[in-house]
């Protein structure tokens, strides 16, 4: 392999992770919030509005039906609009976020269902506002579970940039599709994709890590 392949496939892994953490960071965020808000505005919950509960799932399950491929190219003039162009690295950035939001939305409502219902019950009857019980019992609760969806949201990630890649994203994807299946060049497939399985076997070590931490302290 030339000199200039493997610092093309080096500058590839610096968009991959550039790709995965910004994106990764807005999509958990913002699904995080969507997912406390499925939680606590079911019937029963803290903050029960049915009518909004409803709504918000129907958000999430549409977002989680649509293939990430489809999205792509579903949002490329939302995309276009918004970074101006829906080619490139940045550009890359609104699908993969918007893809990964009611992933984690889904995953944070299952984490906090592990939540002992009697807690909450406890700060209840103890005068807890709505927002203290989500930051002082629920989150901190859930904290191991929030570390896994977050884990398994960004090995998604991996995944979903390299299919982005394929189409003008950059990436470790586009060094794949380009310069390896579209030149036959087995070699730069093989390297490419041994880097992505060091990359998604590194997030699971480092979030089994901290799962284990957060469920000792």
């Amino acid at each position: 392999m030339s000199s200039a392949m493997i610092d093309r496939i080096l500058d590839a892994v610096i968009d991959t992770f550039y790709l995965v953490i910004c994106s990764g960071l807005i999509g958990i965020a913002l699904g995080i919030i969507m997912g406390v808000a499925l939680y606590v505005t079911r019937e029963n919950r803290i903050m029960a509005m049915p009518v909004l509960n409803r709504v918000i799932s129907l958000i999430v399950n549409v977002g989680r039906s649509v293939p990430f491929i489809i999205l792509m190219l579903a949002l490329a003039p939302f995309t276009r609009w918004l970074v101006g162009s829906y080619i490139g690295t940045t550009a890359a950035l609104v699908p993969l976020s918007i893809a990964a939001i009611p992933f984690v939305a889904r995953l944070v409502e299952g984490a906090l269902n592990e939540v002992p219902h009697g807690l909450i019950e406890a700060a209840e009857s103890m005068g807890a506002t709505p927002w203290q019980i989500i930051t002082r019992v629920l989150l901190p609760e859930a904290r191991g579970g929030l570390i896994t969806a977050a884990t398994i949201t960004i090995i998604a990630l991996i995944g979903y940039s390299a299919m982005a890649g394929a189409i003008g994203a950059g990436g470790l994807g586009a060094v794949a599709y380009n310069y390896g299946y579209s030149r036959y060049n087995p070699m730069v497939m093989l390297v490419t994709v041994l880097i992505m399985v060091i990359m998604v076997q590194g997030v699971q070590m480092l979030g089994d890590f901290f799962v284990h931490r957060s469920r000792h302290r």
